[in-house]
């Protein structure tokens, strides 16, 4: 299912291809999320949250949580300055500024079916939206094709903690915890470099230059598969850790489970 929706999404974006049209009467009350399966090049991966009551949109969410060491949500990252987007002369407003207005017009229009984007993702139809929509509307009704999400224990929004200190090797780990309807429904896990020049964790295991003897996989393939096992427990506290810090509980994870006390940890927050 998974690899079917990638493939959806790639034709959204590339050809324009349309998703079937979502009757909102149709669409059971709840929160609703979906996400992208993978960062882009720029080093982000988006995420839409959408609740329904009564049929018709109530909240609508678009944010991101990203690869580039220490980004806590793209949101956050605009906002604080840090994505860089009005410094393109075209562009009046940042990232998440954007975002907002995009979020806006869904829930006053109840526009789903979303039709007026031009051949390059972009529209003329939403006052304060100059940057690419299409991705938006794609998550959102991938989003409410699922079903919502379970009702958790948590504060909603995006979580994040870090160690203190670099260790031996030069690294700090961190993650980003994403909260929906009460649930965790995403951890990153990567690790920011003392060497300004290395990017962060999770890029550099990919390029291969973070490099380990792992029968498991490379860094980045254990901590995609302990990430998981958190979402899937819906408690950290629920995956044991043995006295040097690696877990048995998690399949494929051979290296130290820092991902567990981090996430803990930043989700001490949203109790």
């Amino acid at each position: 299912m998974k690899r079917f929706f990638s493939v959806l999404l790639i034709l959204a974006a590339i050809t324009g291809v349309a998703f079937a049209q979502v009757d909102l009467s149709k669409v059971k009350n709840g929160v609703y999320f979906a996400e992208d399966e993978a960062f882009s090049k720029t080093g982000w991966k988006e995420q839409v949250i959408i609740e329904v009551n009564n049929g018709k949109i109530v909240r609508a969410v678009w944010n991101g949580v990203s690869n580039i060491a220490g980004a806590v949500d793209k949101k956050s990252y605009a906002a604080a300055g840090k994505y860089g987007m009005v410094k393109a002369s075209s562009i009046k407003a940042e990232w998440d500024a954007q975002a907002k207005a995009v979020e806006e017009y869904l829930v006053k229009t109840q526009d789903i079916n979303f039709s007026k984007i031009k051949a390059d993702g972009k529209t003329d139809a939403i006052t304060g939206a100059t940057f690419t929509v299409s991705e938006f509307f794609t998550l959102a009704k991938k989003a409410l094709a699922g079903a919502p999400v379970a009702k958790g224990a948590y504060k909603d929004g995006w979580y994040y903690a870090e160690q203190p200190n670099f260790d031996k090797s030069g690294w700090k780990d961190y993650v980003v915890v994403t909260v929906v309807n009460g649930s965790i429904v995403d951890v990153v896990w990567s690790g920011i470099p003392k060497d300004p020049a290395k990017k962060s964790k999770l890029v550099e295991s990919q390029l291969g230059t973070y490099k380990m003897n792992a029968k498991q996989g490379e860094w980045y393939v254990q901590s995609e598969r302990l990430c998981q096992a958190i979402v899937k427990a819906g408690d950290p506290a629920k995956i044991v850790l043995k006295a040097d810090g690696k877990t048995d509980a998690v399949s494929g994870v051979s290296i130290t489970a820092n991902a567990v006390a981090l996430t803990i940890e930043a989700l001490k927050a949203a109790k």
